[in-house]
């Protein structure tokens, strides 16, 4: 019997957990001005999710996702794309969104329930949160498809959890990208866990990235903690679709190092001591060690950053905790082009027992 194809996933890392090279450093790393503007965004996006999540347990917020443990893979992602590039979200991607230009109080205002949230002022092309499971991918994948008959340099991304590669969209999404060679990127953050479902108990594949040959395109697998091989590969991925180079599917090893969401106790199916060992290659700390190493960051940087930080985000939690309550008739208008009569009277029914305070 002879082998008629032979396949490899290769793998990237350039920074051990205590941020020290381990292999010589990529091209992004040549650029100290966007290595000091992406650990900034990092230790912004935590600080945002670390108020978030409190925001939800004093009642002022809904349901929230936290994102804690992804800072490198978003924040890479946001750097390596251009302002007429899209992305196609699931509901985590908040250093992502934030690198691009969306306002922390739109944030908080979809968490709080509040459509208007989704409705971004800048960027009005990108996709809104997207809650159903892998969905998202087919949006990205028909973005590029436009942006290829329109003969537009621009690229689409998608994001998805380890847990939705499991799901039939996104093989149809792989599938179509790779025939039709379009300009998108498939961003799989694995971060181990599908809820309370392991990885081992999702797939017997020993990587998510090799999903991608079955398409017949190229999957890589990187280290999802190392901002510098996020920046790097998902950089080449970008520019690789941008150039006519067809898609990437890119798997990024990380950790949930939070619950799934708020309404999540992950203490009932996780080992603290498999936590510790997370927390020990969180994202934060590599890239501020990689940072002193480089003479590029010190103490003093640090508190004022950290002191920034907690200014930006309380006004937008202010902002948000200002602004009026959306009108019940949200829930009903854009559903028709000519609303039946059971709704109009759930309509004006919502009306009267509608509070219009604030927050």
């Amino acid at each position: 019997m002879k082998t008629v194809a032979e396949f490899s996933i290769p793998y990237s890392q350039y920074l051990d957990a205590e941020g020290n090279s381990i292999a010589p450093l990529p091209a992004c790393a040549d650029n100290p001005a966007e290595l000091v503007k992406m650990y900034r965004m990092m230790v912004l996006t935590r600080a945002f999710d670390t108020k978030a999540v409190n925001l939800q347990r004093v009642g002022k917020l809904g349901t929230y996702p936290p994102a804690l443990g992804h800072e490198a893979v978003q924040v890479a992602c946001g750097a390596a794309l251009k302002d007429e590039d899209c992305i196609a979200p699931v509901y985590r991607e908040i250093g992502t969104q934030m690198w691009r230009g969306v306002r922390m109080t739109d944030i908080l205002l979809y968490w709080g329930g509040d459509e208007r949230g989704n409705d971004f002022a800048v960027p009005r092309h990108d996709f809104p949160w997207c809650v159903p499971i892998a969905t998202q991918t087919l949006h990205a994948a028909g973005a590029a498809l436009a942006y290829k008959i329109r003969n537009e340099r621009r690229v689409a991304m998608a994001f998805i959890g380890d847990g939705g590669t499991s799901e039939g969209s996104f093989y149809e999404a792989i599938n179509v990208a790779g025939v039709q060679q379009l300009p998108v990127v498939f961003m799989i953050v694995n971060n181990q866990w599908a809820i309370s479902v392991p990885l081992a108990l999702q797939t017997a594949t020993r990587t998510l990235a090799q999903k991608a040959i079955a398409a017949g395109i190229p999957g890589v697998q990187i280290d999802g903690n190392d901002v510098l091989a996020c920046r790097q590969v998902i950089g080449d991925a970008v520019e690789r679709a941008r150039n006519g180079g067809g898609p990437t599917v890119i798997e990024a090893i990380t950790y949930r190092l939070s619950d799934h969401t708020t309404a999540d106790d992950a203490s009932r199916y996780r080992r603290a001591e498999e936590v510790q060992v997370a927390w020990q290659r969180e994202p934060l700390k590599r890239t501020r060690a990689l940072l002193e190493r480089l003479k590029l960051w010190d103490e003093q940087k640090e508190t004022a950053l950290k002191t920034e930080c907690a200014q930006q985000v309380e006004a937008a939690v202010q902002e948000f905790l200002k602004a009026p309550k959306q009108s019940t008739d949200a829930m009903f208008d854009y559903l028709f082009g000519n609303m039946p009569r059971n709704l109009e009277l759930q309509k004006e029914m919502a009306r009267r027992y509608s509070v219009t305070s604030q927050r």
